[in-house]
């Protein structure tokens, strides 16, 4: 439930000095998030303005449609409006380390983010879920499990719905995807359960080291809520606080949420419940298997019922873009992981399998160590074809392990696999880069290797 605007209004001022009477905010970035904290600013009667350092933002003309007479400032991050602002509210496609927000912070103003507006807005439970790979999948599958089980439910965050746009569907629990720069600059969020999935090299074009990553993913964990534990990853795992409530989750060994086998069978466990087969998840890949469980575990942190959870884990059917199967040609089967923009998310889908894979890879590393995916492709690869801007630095990294072919672009990738593979083997897209290098975002490079596959059928 969200509150009234008055109970929101005295919130805000409490936490952040907020009030529509003397505070002047500066909302930095004209994406998505930005749109819905102008138009939340505005429902509230607060003084802001808006800056973009782009000439043409995209979503410009939709933001007037909205707004139409808000004040807007772009080509370049405005220093007057920077100078007036008492507050920030910095999207999080914006570093916050450029210069204008830095000189700003360091004249007094305040940073806010659209998350701590969020929590400062809503009463109902908030879940709260972050990882270097999977929070998607979890997110997507737990808003599944609410719904089965009755609830009304909004699900957004840094997936689909902005998290301020949530609020008017008044639900009656919150499940939000959350990325490092969302949290990096969020201080109000008490989540009832929270879960750091894992922490594997990302985004370190924009944070200084894996170590200041995971210390920005931890902050999911400032409150007094339910800590859900990957004892898989070491990283994660030292995350635990021994006098906070916790659950823990795990495929190789005992935890509250595992796997364990009767009668020959691999079953989802909670404590010594068998709560349904493995092989009744409608999902490729070990990982998937994982992404379970902890779905059942912040489900079951938040009061859902385990059988209905259960229910809609067994007609879930993943996301666009996520180990996603294409189609089966002449015996290959064709899968489409765009959405796999780092290295862990390609180990990940690589480890899924029992057979070697042929694996398109490439992209724009973000100035990640690509020898961490060397182990991966030289256990789960029979070949790898290459393409977009770090080719190179990948093609280095894997010292030719296994055979390494370079292509033109995701047609020719496609050719290339097509005549490498045979009868019984998969192609995988799972580049383990972001796609901005060439395409418009990992959906569109997504579609590209979906429309080049299908070609195949002509």
């Amino acid at each position: 439930m969200s509150k009234t605007n008055l109970a929101i209004l005295a919130s805000l001022k409490e936490k952040f000095a907020l009030d529509p009477e003397c505070s002047k905010v500066l909302v930095v970035g004209l994406g998505y998030t930005g749109i819905s904290v102008a138009h939340y600013l505005q429902n509230l009667g607060f003084k802001f303005a808006i800056t973009d350092s782009r000439d043409k933002p995209p979503l410009k003309e939709q933001f007037f449609q909205v707004i139409p007479d808000a004040p807007l400032f772009t080509g370049g991050f405005s220093e007057p409006a920077f100078k007036v602002a008492t507050h920030l509210v910095v999207s999080p496609g914006v570093s916050i380390v450029e210069k204008s927000i830095v000189k700003a912070l360091a004249n007094g103003s305040k940073m806010v983010s659209d998350i701590d507006l969020f929590a400062c807005s809503v009463d109902a439970p908030i879940v709260a879920i972050t990882g270097s790979n999977g929070k998607s999948t979890v997110t997507t599958m737990l808003g599944e499990m609410a719904k089965c089980a009755g609830k009304n439910v909004g699900v957004g965050g840094n997936i689909g719905t902005p998290a301020l746009d949530l609020i008017k569907q008044d639900a009656d629990i919150y499940v939000l995807e959350l990325s490092s720069f969302q949290l990096e600059r969020t201080t109000a969020l008490n989540a009832a359960a929270a879960t750091v999935l894992n922490v594997t090299a990302d985004h370190l074009d924009r944070h200084d080291d894996i170590a200041q990553y995971a210390h920005e993913k931890q902050k999911v964990f400032n409150g007094d809520g339910v800590r859900v534990i990957n004892l898989d990853d070491p990283i994660v795992e030292a995350m635990q606080e021994v006098d906070s409530s916790g659950l823990s989750f795990s495929i190789r060994k005992k935890a509250d949420f595992y796997i364990d086998y009767k009668e020959g069978v691999e079953y989802l466990m909670h404590h010594k419940e068998y709560l349904m087969k493995v092989a009744d998840l409608p999902l490729e890949g070990r990982h998937n298997v994982a992404n379970a469980l902890a779905a059942l575990a912040l489900g079951v942190s938040v009061g859902l019922d385990k059988v209905l959870m259960c229910k809609a884990l067994k007609s879930f059917k993943g996301l666009e873009h996520r180990m996603q199967r294409v189609a089966e040609i002449q015996g290959v089967t064709w899968v489409n992981d765009s959405k796999a923009t780092n290295i862990g998310a390609c180990v990940a889908a690589l480890e899924g399998y029992t057979n070697k894979v042929i694996l398109i890879a490439g992209g724009d590393a973000k100035g990640a160590d690509m020898n961490e995916l060397t182990l991966a492709v030289k256990e789960k690869t029979k070949a790898v074809v290459l393409m977009g801007k770090d080719a190179g630095l990948i093609e280095e990294a894997l010292k030719r392990c296994v055979p390494i072919h370079r292509a033109k672009n995701m047609v020719d990738a496609v050719e290339i696999c097509a005549g490498l593979a045979e009868c019984g083997d998969s192609v995988l897209l799972s580049p383990a880069c972001a796609s901005l290098d060439q395409y418009k975002n990992y959906q569109e490079r997504g579609n590209q290797f979906a429309k080049a596959v299908l070609r195949l059928l002509v």
